[in-house]
């Protein structure tokens, strides 16, 4: 496990200068409260954790800060002083920067000019590139953002994505960063690199305002922690004096009991898919697949461990069809399939939850109901001339029932599936994927982002579907959750499979090290 992977939390902060007050902040949006007589103060040097499930009012919160949005009611101060934000350039002026979970930087340009977009030392059209050059250099040095200044954002990786994000917001003055999910999508290597990078900016008196669902992170980062709850603050507790059990009851408004599912032995269980010895070499060794052999039987689930990029999104892509191994073989209930198309596959059983739900899950600008039939839209319950003609009366039925069975929080199931939360849009793509009855499950990164409300509902729809027999591939970087999920585990490094371990007790170190190669 990283360094980072201790609960013990950050001492200190206590007799820093206050740098932001945010006083009876209300935000309504017709009779809905996002943001109710909120209170909220920030510490000069600290890491001030804003802990919810999703809809809890967190970005609300940010986005009056930042001037997206204006405040109903209530006041903001900056050192002390009352401030009116109405925009993103007037908070960048007054020194707060804001890391989005979905990075909003350029990606047909470079890094460096990412970074001097709206430069304040330019004058008319022209800005001294060199100077201004040598000034995110040394920035970058003075806090660890390494980052390669001429490489297309395309060409970067998303840990170094952040970096520049962070990087542009030091650089155009920001002495409060917000960061909102910064480790969603990162390994644990990159978060530690994330938290060395914080330690560095908070003992340079910067303060952090720091967004995130999970659990272990915000016990170890954290100097102080508001919990918010239907757009209410709940309290701010400092995190010496406080444990993860008591946060999230905080965060739920109830006792959370941490449950640890059964691990089963389906030794002797029909075989939903196997690989032996496949090879794929189209991209580079490392994030291919090099003689992968693996067995998922009907009623387990199979967690592969291991830092992401190391072939999981290959291994994703070739089970559930998108890619043709370049040799090897493939059997989905003991059938080689004819021919790798996702059509075929969906046809022979495969369900997926993709790894990015908005790019490969759903499609943003259709209804709810639209998204939830999908795969079975050519069906004799949902249309007439196979797919000619929509029932869209029974289409609308059958929504309603799937977003009660699954619990999707919507005021309508007319409404863009783009409009729901992360955690709804997730329930949206489990309950198609499940209601079709699959024999296999390839789950990747199911719970990424996903506040512990949502994680704890997807991961008891999992189970029940491992238990009614279907066999689940589960892919994910987090670490606790294959541990707390899988009957078996595998670990993947550049492509291969290092070792086999059970689930109930597994070796913990021994995993780690698998994880590394060694």
């Amino acid at each position: 496990m990283p360094a980072w992977g201790s609960t013990a939390c950050k001492e200190g902060a206590e007799t820093l200068d206050e740098l932001l007050r945010m006083e009876h902040v209300s935000k309504r949006f017709g009779d809905f409260y996002a943001n109710r007589d909120i209170n909220l103060s920030v510490r000069k040097g600290e890491v001030h954790t804003l802990l919810g499930e999703n809809g809890a009012g967190k970005s609300t919160l940010m986005n009056v800060l930042i001037g997206l949005y204006q405040p109903t009611e209530g006041k903001i101060f900056l050192n002390g002083k009352e401030v009116r934000i109405d925009s993103p350039a007037q908070a960048v002026k007054l020194g707060i920067g804001m890391v989005h979970q979905h990075f909003m930087l350029v990606e047909a340009m470079t890094v460096f000019d990412n970074i001097i977009l709206g430069d304040k030392h330019a004058k008319g059209l022209f800005i001294d590139r060199a100077a201004r050059r040598k000034e995110i250099e040394e920035l970058s040095a003075k806090y660890g953002l390494d980052v390669q200044l001429d490489r297309l954002i395309t060409e970067i990786s998303v840990g170094e994505q952040q970096r520049t994000e962070i990087l542009k917001a030091l650089y155009h003055g920001a002495e409060l960063l917000i960061l909102d999910e910064p480790s969603a999508a990162l390994t644990d290597i990159e978060v530690e690199g994330l938290f060395a990078i914080m330690r560095k900016l908070v003992s340079e008196g910067k303060s952090i305002i720091f967004i995130s669902h999970k659990m272990r992170e915000v016990m170890h980062i954290s100097d102080r922690i508001t919990v918010l709850r239907l757009g209410e603050v709940v309290g701010t507790v400092n995190c010496a004096d406080t444990d993860s059990q008591k946060l999230a009851s905080m965060m739920i408004g109830r006792e959370l009991v941490t449950s640890q599912y059964e691990k089963k032995d389906c030794a002797d269980a029909a075989v939903a898919v196997e690989l032996s010895h496949v090879d794929y070499h189209k991209e580079s060794k490392h994030n291919g697949l090099n003689d992968m052999s693996l067995t998922v039987r009907r009623g387990e689930i199979v967690g592969i461990a291991g830092v992401d990029g190391n072939g999981q999104t290959q291994l994703a892509q070739l089970i559930t069809g998108v890619i043709t191994p370049d040799s090897g073989t493939v059997e989905l209930s003991g059938q080689r399939p004819a021919i790798f198309d996702p059509h075929g596959f969906i046809k022979d059983g495969v369900s997926h939850v993709p790894e990015d739900r908005n790019l490969q899950g759903l499609v943003g600008d259709m209804t709810i109901a639209e998204n939830l039939v999908l795969k079975s839209c050519d069906s004799a319950a949902f249309s007439s001339g196979k797919g000619l003609l929509l029932k869209k009366k029974a289409i609308g039925s059958y929504a309603g029932e799937m977003a009660k069975k699954y619990d999707i929080r919507c005021t309508s199931v007319d409404q863009d599936v783009r409009s729901l939360s992360g955690g709804n849009q997730q329930k949206v793509i489990l309950a198609r994927e499940l209601e079709s009855d699959p024999v296999l499950l390839v789950a990747a990164h199911p719970t990424r982002g996903l506040d512990i409300g949502a994680t704890s509902f997807i991961h008891d729809q999992m189970i029940a579907a491992r238990d009614r027999g279907v066999g689940i591939l589960l892919i994910s970087a987090d670490f606790d959750e294959i541990l707390e999920m899988s009957d078996r585990i595998l670990v993947c490094f550049e492509g291969q499979i290092m070792g086999e371990y059970s689930g109930k007790n597994p070796p913990i170190e021994e995993i780690s090290l698998a994880m590394t190669g060694k």
